[in-house]
């Protein structure tokens, strides 16, 4: 029986490496093709005219509908998120600033939009993001834009109020908040630092398991850990590769009050992209100073079936009490629905600018 057992097991072996072979050279294949497609983009300046978003999510919608199982339509996008990742740094790998350091939420999103086949650029400050792609030194940046707890990044929305850059995706990432220290328990604990926004996610807990303990704010989670590792009487409130990062043990697993916290976080380049088929816009409108003049704003929205899906009001920067507002809808600019709805808007607003027509998460 144990011989039949290990001929079987050999069998089945011998087909997973045939399958390997053959899936190889399919990459191998596709790869080859992509490269084709890069050199005949090849006069566009920077790598990030030849990446296509749009075209990305295109092919990923298409992998999720293709899929049987067993394996999960994440587990999938993933795998083919990685070969595309790779197929594009055949020429040249893709600059990705990012809001910094590393270990940090928006390098783990940054890696999951793009894969790990690019050049992650660790930046300290959301405006020096922004700076680095308008420069042309990054191809696209990465930068927080709401949680689904903590609501909105106002610092990201202000940029946007003057940067010439445009919303070329978004992605949804789910946030999972852990206690690390170097000490095996909170009993000797003096301090927790962590990011602000992580602090306030995980009020709840920290009011039930560590009401003595003081808690201090600091620029990111991953200079969080970075300063318990160093410190023996204290802890970090981070995600796990912090942890790992370094050295930390981690005491207490998802921490934070809302087992379905997640950050969007929103791709910025210089492209205004073509449609993609399942798509989102944003919209900044500034408001002419007129007696309903929101309600005249979004009226036109209603009218042409179009589904609103977050609106944020943020000072102008400009006069006292002059705001604008930062409108997300669903569509595309050129469709015509939303392309007729956008020009009725216009007549009551001192301006409106289109941040980006995007992909959907997927």
């Amino acid at each position: 029986m144990a011989e039949d057992n290990q001929e079987w097991l050999t069998s089945l072996r011998t087909k997973i490496d045939g399958i390997d072979e053959h899936i190889q050279s399919l990459i191998t294949q596709r790869a080859a093709i992509a490269n084709e497609v890069a050199q005949s983009k090849s006069k566009a300046e920077s790598g990030g005219f030849y990446y296509r978003p749009e075209r990305e999510a295109q092919v990923l919608r298409a992998v999720k509908e293709r899929n049987e199982g067993p394996l999960s339509d994440e587990a999938l996008v993933r795998l083919f998120k990685e070969i595309m990742s790779a197929c594009l740094a055949q020429q040249k790998p893709l600059n990705i600033a990012f809001l910094g350091p590393e270990g940090t939420f928006s390098e783990m999103a940054t890696y999951r939009y793009f894969g790990h086949s690019v050049k992650a650029m660790p930046e300290a400050t959301i405006d020096r993001v922004f700076a680095e792609v308008e420069a042309g030194v990054a191809d696209f940046g990465v930068v927080p834009i709401e949680n689904s707890t903590e609501g909105a990044v106002n610092n990201t929305l202000d940029m946007f109020i003057n940067s010439p850059l445009k919303i070329c995706g978004e992605l949804d990432f789910p946030i999972h908040h852990n206690l690390m220290s170097k000490q095996e328990s909170l009993e000797n604990i003096q301090v927790i630092f962590s990011h602000r926004q992580s602090l306030a996610q995980c009020r709840m807990w920290l009011r039930e398991h560590a009401p003595h303990i003081d808690t201090m704010a600091v620029n990111s989670n991953a200079e969080a850990a970075r300063k318990a590792s160093y410190n023996e009487h204290a802890a970090a409130i981070a995600g796990a590769s912090a942890a790992a990062m370094y050295g930390l043990k981690i005491l207490h697993k998802d921490i934070e009050d809302q087992t379905d916290n997640a950050t969007r976080f929103l791709v910025i380049g210089k492209q205004l992209l073509a449609p993609s088929g399942d798509d989102k816009s944003s919209l900044m409108v500034a408001a002419k100073d007129e007696p309903g003049v929101l309600f005249h704003i979004l009226r036109p929205l209603n009218d042409q079936g179009i589904s609103m899906t977050r609106i944020e009001s943020r000072p102008s920067k400009k006069n006292k009490w002059d705001y604008v507002f930062f409108i997300d809808v669903e569509g595309h600019v050129e469709d015509p629905q939303l392309s007729n709805a956008i020009s009725e808007m216009q007549r009551y607003t001192s301006n409106l600018h289109i941040l980006g027509s995007y992909p959907k998460s997927v």
